[in-house]
């Protein structure tokens, strides 16, 4: 692997396949990199416990490899439909010598994010960092295209869930514990045919400020990571082969990113390494600029 960052990951997706939603990391043509052969861990979540919402692929793969590889026991959240991802995931935290709980539903379900945090809890005994990266991405064509339903969906998954589970979740917090979310490049370059999406990673930025301030009394940090055109399941399922082929090509790195290129910022934000860090959005977007 070179060290250029225009070329040490993919620069081209061909032929790679639609699919319907929720998508699968199985049925992709080019499997995206969640740091299973690179991330060395140097145990900066010794004796921590995660629950990582949207762990099953993607950014929340490569946050709980880290997270395992780092000594962190692991809760993952996901749609009973990703069980294969969420099963793969599993394995490589366990491989890490760490446990992995599935905890299967749809967080837009005020319920569920209850279910969550009470079952991490009860399993592992106390709950030190709750990463909030579980997303509906939405595309449009034009406002008549929007969908109200599919609007209001999207806001349940991506911004009311985050409320609810920060809500259970902080009075089992101790200090020293943080909160992660995960935003988008989306909230500042708001793309014409992303507007709903990106009200909602605009809310979260706003939501991490707001957590931060909250919660800063009681020794909690609350962060955000910002990706930018990331190689995912959610990919496939919202642009054509076309706009997959060239994903992330206009960005001045000039590709799109990977999974694992994004892990050592959750690490960053749940550990010690980030202990005056609260309120702030790491941009990881290959370049562009989000401030």
């Amino acid at each position: 692997m070179t060290d250029d960052p225009r070329t040490s990951q993919p620069t081209s997706f061909p032929n790679e396949p639609q699919q319907p939603p929720p998508g699968l990391t199985a049925n992709m043509r080019t499997k995206p990199d969640h740091g299973e052969e690179s991330y060395v861990g140097k145990g900066l979540l010794e004796g921590k416990v995660a629950l990582i919402t949207g762990g099953d692929s993607g950014i929340g793969r490569a946050v709980a490899i880290a997270y395992a590889r780092e000594g962190a026991n692991v809760a993952i959240s996901y749609l009973a439909e990703e069980q294969p991802d969420a099963e793969e995931t599993r394995a490589w935290v366990e491989k890490a010598g760490q446990r992995c709980l599935l905890l299967p539903g749809d967080i837009r379900s005020r319920a569920h994010c209850t279910t969550l945090i009470e079952r991490t809890v009860a399993e592992f005994g106390g709950l030190d960092v709750l990463v909030n990266n579980a997303a509906a991405q939405t595309m449009n064509e034009g406002l008549g295209t929007i969908d109200d339903e599919e609007m209001q969906d999207a806001f349940a998954a991506n911004v009311f869930a985050m409320i609810r589970l920060a809500k259970v979740a902080a009075p089992h917090m101790k200090p020293g514990s943080a909160i992660v979310n995960t935003t988008s490049e989306q909230a500042k370059v708001a793309d014409k045919s992303m507007i709903v999406y990106a009200a909602t990673k605009g809310a979260i930025s706003s939501l991490t400020v707001g957590l931060s301030n909250l919660l800063a009394s009681d020794g909690i940090r609350v962060n955000a990571v910002a990706p930018g055109p990331i190689w995912t399941p959610i990919q496939p399922i919202a642009k054509s082969p076309p706009e997959l082929e060239t994903l992330g090509q206009d960005t001045p790195l000039g590709r799109a990113g990977q999974p694992a290129e994004l892990a050592s910022a959750y690490v960053l934000l749940a550990s010690t390494e980030g202990s005056y860090m609260s309120g702030n959005v790491i941009a990881v977007t290959g370049g562009v600029p989000i401030s």
